[in-house]
């Protein structure tokens, strides 16, 4: 009789397992249970913002996009910020060769002259007077200047800064005489007084060719701009 009872109950303990073992599988198979390891199964889907919520839904890092890179600034684009002349420091003094740079090219327009270009090289302000006294090659005389052309200032140079003249080289039409080709250009800087050269000269270079004049040759007043310097 006692084995009879011993049966039945490990009959009985056998199908309560088998019944455990169901209930279990079911609750993994509905998303509401357990898994094996001990692992929490999700309850739900990650929520995403729908197109029409106005939502986005989060990216991947390896998705994003990176962003263009800034447009560098006007500063940085030329290695700094940008350089200034040096303030202009005592008395202005005479331009001269040993404080300016002079050069000296041909213009396409007016035909036939040649741009004169001084460049205060120095710490103080200078002052060009009056009208550059050119000598072209072995002339004794310097060639007359262009009264018209005559500023109503003296023409003032701050460090950095560039003054200008025109020489007159030849006649556009021939009709002037004498006509010659040099090659070596001897500029001088007249004083306050205008009638003598003070300083050092300039002999700036002209073209290897060198350039044509003659008898007509004349040069304009100091200008402080471009524009006026090439007018006559």
């Amino acid at each position: 009789m006692s084995g009879l009872r011993t049966s039945r109950t490990r009959l009985a303990g056998a199908a309560a397992t088998v019944a455990l073992a169901a209930l279990a599988l079911t609750a993994c198979d509905d998303g509401t249970g357990v898994e094996s390891e001990g692992t929490t199964k999700p309850t739900g889907p990650t929520a995403t913002a729908s197109p029409s919520s106005g939502g986005s839904s989060p990216a991947s890092p390896a998705s994003e996009t990176p962003s263009a890179p800034s447009a560098p600034s006007a500063s940085s684009a030329t290695g700094g910020t940008a350089s200034k002349r040096p303030a202009p420091s005592g008395t202005p003094v005479t331009c001269e060769g040993s404080t300016a740079r002079t050069v000296a090219a041909p213009l396409s327009r007016p035909v036939n002259h040649l741009l004169l270009t001084v460049t205060n090289t120095g710490g103080k302000s200078c002052h060009l007077y009056g009208y550059p006294a050119v000598r072209f090659g072995e002339a004794q005389a310097v060639p007359p200047a262009i009264e018209d052309s005559r500023p109503q200032a003296v023409v003032t140079l701050g460090p950095g800064e560039s003054g200008y003249a025109s020489v007159n080289l030849s006649a556009a039409d021939g009709s002037s005489t004498d006509e010659h080709t040099v090659h070596s250009l001897a500029v001088y800087f007249h004083g306050r007084s205008g009638g003598e050269s003070v300083g050092t000269g300039a002999h700036p270079p002209l073209p290897s060719q060198g350039v044509r004049v003659d008898d007509s040759l004349a040069v304009t007043y100091w200008q402080q701009s471009l524009d006026d310097a090439v007018r006559w």
